[in-house]
């Protein structure tokens, strides 16, 4: 079965639930389930384990068509599919199936990395695991957690016990453990349906539970999480770019002055916009395209592109959707259109962390020689 054949099915499910899904702030779990029941849950992960061994630009062609769907079922599953590639990395020695049960859609992942105390900087927690006789305590607040309290694994950070400075380690924890618990609700501007909630912990875990090595956490993150994470959230922004730009053109193309007949597209002003947004738009597929190329196959530019591409398609996404109401005027604040909702799950991907900002300024510590960190 083609990776189209698959993923029809859930998009029409996840586009007929999207308007409902954005004014109730459910979580969509019908567009999950068809997820789970496509194979989809697998889509990055290798054949022996049950997924589809697909690699970045399918990955990110999936996310881009489930963003312009619905924005909340393509941020699900995208922490999804950045959890299954950091269990994949290094599966915990005691969860010797999680890898079968995350392909197969028996398990939903997400990942729990970002804290109260350290905020964006996702990569640096300030919680640190203390020794009880063989296990370890966790004790975290743990910010925006997607798929809070509906996803069955959560991958939790901390400071090694024990260890150096900057010594982090990672731990796949499932869902009913005692004291991981979902801490307070989501109350989204855009992305409503993707249950982004705190969560507090106050876990006791050992050691078969961690992903990689002691201390190999923040390894993990720069070498998996992050360039799977970027290039699926930079898909988001132009999948919703592009709905965006869509909805735009059908709408100028049809609307029009009662007293000339005209539409809104005959004039210049309006098809300048829609040059400008169409123009940015192929601009952002073309990167996008490139970065999944280099990370498929990693050469000294792969770095810049991880750091770029999220950045760039978050701006981008900014500018486009709101040209896109410019240009819809008055009707783009109804929601027929739905510009108003890609124009809300827009704002989100630039203050995920790592946030546009964060990466420009790495980019350019990257670009001048300097170290990231």
């Amino acid at each position: 079965m083609d990776l189209d054949t698959r993923l029809e099915p859930v998009l029409k499910i996840a586009k007929d639930a999207a308007a409902d899904v954005d004014a109730a702030a459910t979580f969509p779990d019908a567009a999950v389930d068809a997820l789970r029941a496509s194979g989809l849950f697998g889509l990055t992960l290798p054949v022996e384990s049950g997924g589809l061994g697909a690699g970045p630009m399918d990955f990110a062609e999936v996310l881009a068509a489930l963003a312009a769907a619905c924005g909340s079922t393509a941020m699900v599953y995208l922490m999804h599919v950045s959890a299954a590639m950091t269990v994949a990395a290094d599966p915990p020695r005691d969860q010797p199936g999680l890898l079968a049960k995350l392909a197969a859609g028996r398990a939903l992942g997400t990942l729990a990395f970002s804290e109260r105390g350290s905020r964006s900087h996702f990569w640096a927690p300030v919680s640190r695991a203390v020794p009880e006789g063989d296990a370890v305590r966790i004790k975290a607040d743990k910010s925006w957690v997607t798929s809070a309290g509906n996803a069955d694994l959560y991958l939790v950070s901390t400071l090694t016990a024990g260890g150096a400075p900057g010594d982090v380690d990672l731990y796949a924890i499932p869902r009913g453990t005692d004291g991981l618990t979902v801490a307070g609700p989501w109350l989204g501007m855009g992305m409503r349906g993707n249950d982004s909630a705190p969560m507090a912990v106050d876990v006791l875990v050992g050691a078969g539970l961690r992903i990689g090595p002691p201390g190999g956490g923040f390894g993990i993150m720069m070498g998996t999480v992050l360039p799977w994470f970027n290039l699926g959230n930079a898909a988001v922004s132009v999948g919703l770019a592009g709905a965006a730009v869509d909805a735009a053109i059908s709408h100028a193309s049809a609307a029009r002055f009662q007293q000339s007949g005209s539409t809104l597209a005959e004039l210049p002003t309006i098809r300048a916009q829609l040059a400008k947004m169409s123009i940015e738009l192929a601009s952002q597929r073309s990167y996008l395209r490139s970065a999944a190329e280099s990370i498929a196959g990693p050469d000294d530019a792969t770095m810049l592109h991880v750091l770029g591409v999220k950045a760039a398609a978050n701006d981008a996404a900014l500018s486009i959707t709101d040209a896109a109401m410019r240009v819809c005027g008055g009707a783009a604040f109804s929601r027929h259109l739905q510009l108003e909702r890609f124009f809300r799950d827009a704002r989100a991907g630039s203050v995920m962390a790592p946030t546009a900002d964060a990466l420009y300024d790495f980019y350019g510590k990257a670009v001048t020689g300097q170290p990231l960190f």
